[in-house]
């Protein structure tokens, strides 16, 4: 089973805005994009990406790709997973018109449930203030960091 989750990092305001990378509260960021697998909690791949780039997008642009036997467990971020992979899990999302029944609920539950692991490794990186805070450094060399704060975190596991 492999978990799959992103989350932003906010940087420097670029000086030109010709090509900003605005993301969530109009703040500059970097996005990256983690698989991990369930059984040992460790990072399988790492890709990164603009911040105002959507999840699945930056998922294909990444050319992560799983075997058709794994499962794949996503967040609601990641909508359209399963035309290139088949054995994904994704939460079922309510509207208006059709709210959504005790038995999605449930699903919907153990999804969260299962990728809390995903998240958690999330802040592990985060907790090395290159990556938790404001990043400063030149944004070419973020995905460099990126790896090797993953390969730290899967040592130190």
């Amino acid at each position: 089973i492999v978990l799959v989750d992103d989350s932003e990092h906010p940087i420097e305001r670029p000086k030109k805005s010709s090509d900003s990378t605005l993301g969530q509260e109009e703040e500059a960021t970097l996005k990256s994009l983690l698989a991990v697998d369930r059984k040992s909690g460790r990072i399988l791949c790492a890709a990164v990406g603009k911040g105002r780039r959507h999840d699945f997008h930056l998922f294909k642009r990444s050319a992560m790709r799983f075997h058709p036997r794994t499962l794949t467990l996503a967040d609601s971020g990641f909508q359209g997973l399963q035309k290139l992979h088949a054995n994904t899990a994704l939460p079922t999302k309510h509207s208006k018109k059709a709210p959504l029944g005790q038995l999605d609920k449930d699903l919907n539950h153990v999804i969260s449930s299962e990728r809390v692991l995903v998240e958690n490794i999330i802040r592990r990186i985060k907790v090395f203030r290159v990556m938790g805070e404001r990043y400063r450094n030149r944004r070419k060399r973020f995905g460099l960091r990126l790896h090797l704060i993953a390969g730290m975190v899967n040592a130190e596991l």
